[in-house]
């Protein structure tokens, strides 16, 4: 079970929460929201494979003043955008057919 002990390896507290660092009496806490999975065969013969993927994004991070603790959600630029691309997308088309139903009638 090596490649059990690899993925264990990889998907852990550590690359959940990343190294705390501080300035001026504030501490920052990053974390990533990370998935994996993995999987392996042999066939009846020596020859097996396994493979293993993970994906790690960017969550937000934990700022601690003091007593006082908040989370600060990190913003998905890059998904945001594709969202309102797709919302324009479909205004766009509902448009088109409305123009299209308009013309008919007129």
């Amino acid at each position: 079970m090596k490649i059990l002990d690899q993925v264990k390896d990889v998907v852990t507290g550590a690359t959940v929460f990343g190294a705390p660092y501080e300035k001026d009496g504030v501490t920052v806490i990053p974390a990533a929201k990370v998935s994996g999975g993995g999987g392996g065969g042999q066939d009846a013969g020596e020859a097996g494979g396994a493979g293993v993927g993970v994906d790690a994004r960017p969550a937000g991070a934990f700022v601690v003043k003091g007593s006082d603790v908040s989370w600060i959600p990190a913003i998905d630029v890059n998904r945001i955008v594709l969202v309102g691309q797709i919302v324009l997308l479909a205004a766009i088309l509902s448009w088109r057919s409305v123009a299209r139903q308009r013309a008919r009638r007129g």
